[in-house]
């Protein structure tokens, strides 16, 4: 994780003062799709209702909020670099059980998928090289704590969108290439809905 990560926290922690507890204050344009990235990244887990769930970057709770709706019953973490996020989380979501919220990183269990929505988006002014090291190293950690695979999205630099400043927009080819590469793992990509990005579900090898 590259120093200066607390302006990461505080970003969001400012976003969460503005808006509330609601997708602005994640720094999502709606709920529409907000739940359009949750439907992408749950096609990992799919009929896993059982399977133990990491949210890398909870926010205030969204997911774990889809995931009962959707009838997954299993150990839900969520885990995010704002504090202020992470006391919002866990008082929303005070009364579900099996679901706990922290803001410290060596507290995120080894569980059977770890989905990670968002947290690569904003990037400020750090240098876009480490940022790309960031990206690379959270990969290895977010294999390291998943039994069964993990998942993540990433803004899309293919196509003609329109690219704002402090974001972080990344090639799609050469990014499924690094993970095919990298992890001795079924890779796929998902780049087919619209919201100028894309997912990457990295698998565990069946058994």
């Amino acid at each position: 994780m590259p120093a200066g990560m607390d302006r990461i926290a505080e970003f969001y922690s400012k976003k969460l003062r503005q808006h509330g507890a609601r997708p602005a204050g994640v720094s999502w344009s709606s709920l529409q799709a907000q739940e359009l990235r949750f439907t992408q990244l749950l096609r990992l887990v799919g009929s896993d209702t059982t399977g133990a769930v990491n949210d890398y970057g909870c926010g205030y709770g969204a997911l774990v909020t889809r995931l009962r709706r959707d009838g997954y019953v299993g150990d839900y973490v969520g885990y995010d670099v704002s504090r202020d996020m992470v006391r919002v989380a866990a008082d929303l979501h005070q009364d579900l059980p099996r679901c706990r919220f922290t803001s410290n990183e060596s507290d995120v269990p080894r569980a059977d998928y770890t989905l990670a929505s968002g947290i690569f988006h904003i990037r400020l002014d750090f240098p876009v090289e480490a940022w790309e090291r960031h990206v690379r190293e959270t990969m290895e950690h977010l294999a390291e704590i998943s039994a069964k695979g993990f998942a993540f999205n990433l803004l899309s630099a293919a196509g003609d969108n329109a690219q704002s400043e402090g974001l972080f927009y990344a090639d799609p080819a050469r990014w499924l290439t690094i993970c095919l590469r990298r992890f001795p793992r079924r890779v796929a990509l998902l780049h087919d809905y619209a919201l100028g990005e894309f997912t990457v579900m990295v698998r565990s090898k069946p058994a």
